[in-house]
């Protein structure tokens, strides 16, 4: 294994635990566990995964100047990006958005949240803190905004499934007010002293935490930001907690699974070096209900707006578990035989299956022990010809072809939007 720099505070436990490590955005995280990827992706459908994302990054961005250089700098307009009639930002509320070059291309797709007026936090993948923090700082006009990058020194641990309300209750004070009226992509708490403009959370010891109704997953959940010292204290008691809950400690393979039966790309592998157009996120970008423009200037509208590309990006699932390993000996081919793309990510969702002509999900309305599930592989490919969704196309690489059929959408019954009472 290449050995990698960074360590996250939980690395002693993971190597203790039997995990197979690997070297993931230069820290050295666990892909699995003595459970396995399976058991670990069906625990965040049925009951409740627990992963140690601490490798990834925050950036503090305050000041006056704050608001203006993240319009300048993050694709989502901050002042019309809330809900279907496209309210500001606000504090308490965070969104989702990629950070693009003058080419249009992307350097990070990120969440960015409003702690107060003039103060914000930018949450990056690993190994992304200083490469983000230094693309901020060269727009930052005269310095008028202080930019702080965190990286190493929070600990990120996220609770997915439909259990994680009733795991996250048993370890924050107040828990029945923090918890109530919490929606998806809303925030409480801050991973020092709260400002005041903030509910404030605390765990049962007094330390604080920011605690997020979001999560890479697509399943319902929260991510937990807390100061690096903290970590395995947090980390324990949420294994605790979740003991009666069935929650399983889970590691990147069922993320990455996870993640692509949800249709959730992965940075600088599903999107990366190209034009940020013809893929399954235009959420990310600030068009106007017309869909043909901009609801404001920011860093690669331009190249976005007068790029032509020949290339798209589709989601994909496959009709049963087989997957090929992405590189530039595996193609998407049409039924002639003739490339037309590579592919980005292929993972095996286990959850899911093909009934007739539908995937349905094993945590889906009518679902019985005595239904065998096989799983789907699904990702995402890019091409050179425009696709529409149920088109078939193919797989070819590490000496197998199968057919696959484009999708706008793969896993039935996500609980990530559920309302929380219906989780408590």
């Amino acid at each position: 294994m290449q050995e990698a720099a960074g360590k996250t505070p939980l690395h002693q436990y993971h190597l203790k635990n039997d995990a197979k490590m690997s070297n993931f955005g230069g820290y050295e995280m666990p892909l699995w566990y003595k459970t396995g990827p399976k058991k670990e992706h069906l625990a965040v459908i049925q009951t409740a995964g627990i992963f140690d994302t601490s490798h990834m990054a925050a950036i503090g961005v305050e000041g006056s100047n704050a608001f203006s250089l993240l319009q300048h700098c993050f694709s989502k307009d901050l002042a019309a990006c809330i809900g279907p009639s496209k309210q500001p930002l606000q504090v308490g509320k965070c969104v989702y958005g990629v950070f693009l070059n003058n080419n249009g291309y992307v350097i990070d797709d990120s969440l960015v949240y409003q702690i107060a007026e003039d103060h914000y936090v930018v949450i990056v993948n690993a190994g992304m803190g200083a490469t983000v923090t230094n693309h901020l700082e060269s727009h930052n006009d005269k310095s008028a905004s202080v930019i702080t990058d965190y990286t190493d020194k929070l600990g990120k641990i996220d609770v997915q499934g439909p259990m994680a309300a009733k795991i996250v209750h048993q370890v924050i004070k107040d828990a029945n007010e923090i918890l109530e009226k919490m929606p998806y992509f809303n925030f409480k708490g801050f991973f020092q002293e709260s400002p005041a403009s903030v509910c404030e959370v605390k765990l049962q010891n007094d330390v604080p935490v920011l605690l997020s109704r979001t999560g890479y997953t697509g399943e319902f959940g929260f991510e937990i930001f807390i100061e690096s010292q903290h970590t395995e204290m947090l980390w324990d008691q949420l294994i605790d907690a979740g003991v009666r809950y069935d929650a399983t400690v889970c590691g990147l393979a069922a993320r990455d699974s996870l993640r692509a039966g949800a249709v959730l790309p992965l940075s600088h592998q599903d999107i990366g070096d190209w034009p940020f157009l013809n893929n399954p996120w235009p959420f990310a970008l600030p068009w106007d209900d017309d869909q043909k423009s901009f609801t404001k200037k920011f860093l690669g509208s331009h190249a976005l707006a007068n790029t032509e590309t020949s290339e798209y990006t589709y989601a994909f699932a496959g009709y049963d578990p087989r997957k090929v390993i992405p590189g530039k000996d595996t193609t998407v081919v049409n039924e002639n035989d003739l490339a037309i793309g590579t592919v980005l990510t292929c993972a095996t969702d286990m959850a899911i299956d093909r009934h007739g002509d539908e995937i349905v999900s094993i945590a889906g309305e009518g679902y019985t022990e005595d239904v065998k599930f096989k799983g789907l592989s699904c990702g995402f490919i890019k091409t050179s010809i425009a696709l529409k969704s149920g088109d078939i196309v193919y797989l070819k690489g590490n000496n197998r072809k199968f057919k696959i059929e484009i999708r706008n959408d793969i896993r039935p019954a996500r609980t990530a939007r559920k309302a929380m009472k219906k989780m408590l």
